[in-house]
């Protein structure tokens, strides 16, 4: 049966996804691009912005912990409504911050909202793709977040160039309530959307998984539970170990291309839009592969820990990039990276709708997604640490060139848990 035959509409709900994870993704980095500006108003350290990344983090980790439970018992419709008003209410308070501690409130209260993203989306794949087109699915939605980091260095100088840095905050945070029209009106899940053909539905269940009846009461599902079970940890592992480099490449970056190359951040530049750029390659291209490697005939473990463990040995050559002068090269180095982080990251979240029923898949993930922001909350004091080190020493270099090490090989450590704890990544029955 074709695609036109089958029906398209799962796609307009990827869509959204993908938007959603846009503004997810361009609030979240709109202080990194400004940290040159506010480092002088607010006369912050190294330390100083390290700790208001640490505000972000350590919230965005209790808030995934806290939505992984309330999307799987209020639904991915209401779990996105009251993520997204959150956060674009937290975005657009920034303006208003006098003090850094006015700064880490409003990350404290963005990080909370915007924990609310990747649980309700993956949720949302697990709800209306097969697991044959999840990691295709996953890899687009999740090309938002690159898509996001494109458009954000291209904006946000603008806004500053043009009106201030006040109203980069502002104007990005008021794209979530735009989008959030959209959400209100066009979705709902399968078994209760009008639009969906019998051709679809049955596309989207052709997985013949037995779920709940969504008219009784869902089964219930602890946290116990699930940290009793050996997938489990191999997510948590997956992510605790690579999450915090995605946001190293976030919210240092700007400030290592400026200071180790000059570059002029109150107006857009070509190095970081490119690195940005293909991070989306990477995204819907790692989706791809091992989706392509399904159809192919692969077993699906199989497909997923063989595609991961290709994306891990792409990240290895950024330990080299410290080592050139040519702004070009590490450019390169870093894209490579960046785009096998996201690559990385379009097939880590759909193993965990491989391994587990979709009724805890939310749950799964914000465990998951906790244990990432945890490594994100320490490793920028690992990084504000060794810069201010350096800096200090005045080789600021030297802290990069370890920083850059660490990122290398994280992603090969990862793999190696994961495999040590799911070899097979075998079906959970709860």
């Amino acid at each position: 049966m074709d695609s036109t035959t089958i029906g398209k509409y799962r796609w307009r709900v990827c869509a959204l996804l993908f938007f959603a994870t846009t503004i997810n993704y361009i609030d979240r980095q709109v202080i990194g691009l400004l940290k040159p500006t506010l480092e002088q108003s607010f006369h912050w350290t190294e330390l100083d912005y390290s700790h208001i990344v640490t505000a972000f983090a350590a919230s965005y980790a209790l808030g995934l912990l806290l939505f992984g439970r309330l999307v799987d018992k209020i639904g991915t419709k209401m779990g996105y409504i009251l993520s997204i008003v959150v956060w674009s209410v937290a975005a657009m308070l920034h303006a208003l911050a006098k003090t850094t501690f006015g700064f880490g409130v409003a990350r404290v209260l963005l990080g909370l909202g915007e924990s609310g993203n990747f649980p309700v989306a993956i949720k949302s794949v697990a709800e209306w793709f097969p697991k044959k087109e999840r990691a295709l699915a996953t890899g687009i939605f999740n090309s938002g977040a690159n898509i996001g980091a494109v458009v954000a260095p291209i904006v946000v100088p603008w806004l500053l160039g043009n009106y201030g840095w006040q109203q980069a905050f502002i104007w990005t945070g008021a794209l979530g309530f735009i989008w959030l029209i959209f959400w209100i009106i066009m979705y709902e899940i399968p078994a209760r959307h009008k639009q969906l053909t019998k051709a679809e539905f049955d596309h989207i269940h052709s997985d013949h998984e037995v779920e709940p009846d969504i008219t009784k009461a869902k089964p219930r599902v602890t946290w116990k539970q699930l940290l009793g079970i050996r997938q489990t940890w191999a997510f948590i592992f997956g992510k605790l170990l690579t999450d915090p480099i995605w946001w190293f490449f976030l919210y240092w970056l700007p400030s290592y291309f400026s200071t180790t190359f000059h570059l002029d951040f109150t107006k857009p530049n070509l190095q970081l839009i490119i690195v940005y750029t293909s991070t989306t390659v990477g995204s819907i291209g790692g989706g791809y592969l091992s989706s392509w490697l399904i159809k192919r005939g692969w077993p699906i473990f199989k497909a997923r820990k063989v595609s991961m463990l290709f994306f891990a040995i792409c990240v290895l050559p950024i330990v080299f990039a410290k080592q050139t002068e040519n702004i070009w090269v590490a450019v390169g180095l870093i894209s490579l990276a960046a785009a096998a982080h996201q690559a990385w990251s379009a097939n880590i979240f759909t193993t965990a709708s491989d391994m587990f029923p979709k009724y805890a898949v939310s749950s799964v993930v914000g465990l998951g997604g906790m244990a990432g922001s945890i490594g994100g909350s320490l490793f920028p004091f690992v990084v504000g640490g060794l810069l201010q080190h350096y800096k200090i020493l005045g080789n600021i270099g030297a802290g990069y060139n370890i920083i850059f090490i660490i990122c290398g090989c994280s992603y090969l450590v990862a793999w190696g848990m994961m495999h040590l704890f799911a070899p097979k990544m075998e079906r959970v029955e709860i």
